[in-house]
């Protein structure tokens, strides 16, 4: 049983050693194989240039194929691995083409498993935690009025001007600046075509708190139903978002005027141009810890009073052990791993799991990879 580990970018290589480390057989993709072994050489010299071709003809039945490439392979990867009868593990989120392939999946009696990295990943733990914890609580009524909030940032551990800072290419911030989101405000569906037209203010409970910008990220809604929240609840705010420094969106204005004004080819070649200079002006310096901040809540209201609140808060930064992103993406990826390995996740498209022993297993393992990890009762 064969792990077959695709891409060895910066997000992924604290849990690809985590593998290697704990005596998995591990085959390493690259398409440079020096950088894989410039990251992985001191551990495995099973180390391949990746081709889909030559990853076919070395897969069989019960191995795992890992993508931690671009986008644009999850979903030829997955479907080699179900014709191969293997798994199939990736963090990123789970795209149309990707739900399709559940039907086939679960005919072949394979996992394909994704949203298990940072965010999408560890949020969803968290939700999951949360929501069982309500339901199992005396405050739990069908009636009560809920708030759901999660918010995910990676940003510089010590503030720049920018009030940003890039570990890799800044394109992908600059195209997701121009993507819509989908919410629910005040028991209603808030749609905003651009973040900065709903950015508000957060204050994470954290040891010291802490104020941060936050703003609502791509389509929420759907994930009301993968949380289980039930459709007859009232609620009155459900929004996954995006966390930044204070002091963001006044450093950002102009950006935020001149993407508003592009479009089409033109407007591409501008974003890279861009991403190039702020690239040159904001990259972390060798050896800068970066920093995630992570807060999932949860809160029940009942006749406008709050009965039940509680929310996780997660502080990390780069230290040691390398980059606090890194840390947080590519863990709870090996730990789906061992999970497929061990039948603990069921055939099908999956996303992260909500089985409380696995959650509370893999919660365990992520607190290890923080500095901070706390569940605040706020009623308490």
């Amino acid at each position: 049983m064969t792990i077959h580990w695709c891409g060895t970018g910066l997000s992924a290589i604290p849990g690809l050693r985590r593998l290697i480390e704990n005596g998995h057989d591990v085959t390493v993709w690259n398409r440079t194989t020096g950088k894989a072994r410039d990251a992985v050489g001191d551990l495995t010299e099973n180390i391949r240039a990746f081709d889909i071709d030559t990853l076919a003809s070395t897969l069989t039945a019960g191995d795992v194929v890992v993508s931690m490439l671009p986008g644009d392979w999850h979903v030829p990867l997955a479907e080699l691995a179900i014709a191969k009868g293997a798994h199939f593990v990736s963090s990123s989120y789970i795209a149309p083409q990707m739900h399709a392939l559940n039907d086939a999946a679960l005919a072949a009696g394979v996992a394909l498993v994704n949203e298990v990295g940072l965010d999408p990943g560890i949020d969803h733990l968290m939700a999951h935690a949360l929501m069982a914890d309500y339901r199992a609580s005396d405050a739990f009524d069908a009636g009560n009025h809920l708030s759901f909030i999660s918010y995910c940032g990676g940003i510089p551990k010590t503030a720049n001007p920018f009030r940003y800072k890039f570990s890799w290419s800044p394109l992908g911030v600059l195209k997701a600046l121009r993507s819509p989101s989908r919410s629910i405000r005040n028991y209603s569906e808030l749609r905003v075509n651009r973040p900065w037209d709903a950015i508000s203010s957060y204050s994470a409970p954290l040891p010291t708190p802490e104020t941060f910008e936050v703003y609502p990220n791509r389509d929420s809604v759907p994930f009301m139903a993968q949380y289980e929240f039930d459709a007859n609840w009232p609620v009155r705010e459900f929004v996954r978002g995006t966390l930044r420094l204070n002091g963001w969106a006044d450093a950002w204005a102009d950006v935020f005027k001149e993407v508003e004004t592009l479009s089409g080819p033109s407007g591409d070649a501008r974003l890279k141009e861009m991403s190039d200079q702020f690239w040159a002006e904001n990259a972390y310096d060798k050896g800068e810890p970066d920093r995630v901040v992570l807060c999932v809540g949860l809160q029940a209201d009942r006749d406008g009073v709050p009965v039940w609140h509680k929310t996780y808060v997660m502080d990390a930064w780069g230290d040691a052990r390398g980059t606090a992103m890194a840390r947080l993406v590519s863990v709870p990826v090996s730990l789906a791993v061992e999970a497929v390995q061990n039948r603990a996740i069921p055939a099908g498209v999956h996303a992260a799991p909500s089985d409380p022993k696995l959650v509370q297993q893999w919660m365990g393992e992520i607190d290890r990879l923080t500095q901070h990890l706390q569940i605040v009762d706020h009623l308490s």
